[in-house]
């Protein structure tokens, strides 16, 4: 994980973040935005203000990847 993002993220605009498509009605939602250069950054979306997580482009690939897997059901 990246963890000096702060900059990048204060250039993400409200528009930037999209809701993940498996969130539900409940406000349990995850916002993702891509940064640039491959890196994404996932937030709550209950807390926009809040830290975010941000990853380089291969842990995205495998965290994805691990999804799809059912590696975290």
């Amino acid at each position: 994980m990246i963890s000096d993002s702060a900059p990048m993220l204060g250039q993400v605009s409200r528009r930037h973040w999209r809701k993940s498509s498996y969130s539900g009605t409940a406000g349990n939602c995850v916002e993702v935005a891509d940064l640039g250069r491959g890196v994404r950054a996932v937030r709550d979306s209950k807390d926009p203000t809040a830290s975010a997580l941000t990853f380089t482009a291969g842990e995205w690939i495998a965290f994805t990847t691990g999804i799809c897997a059912g590696e975290f059901d």
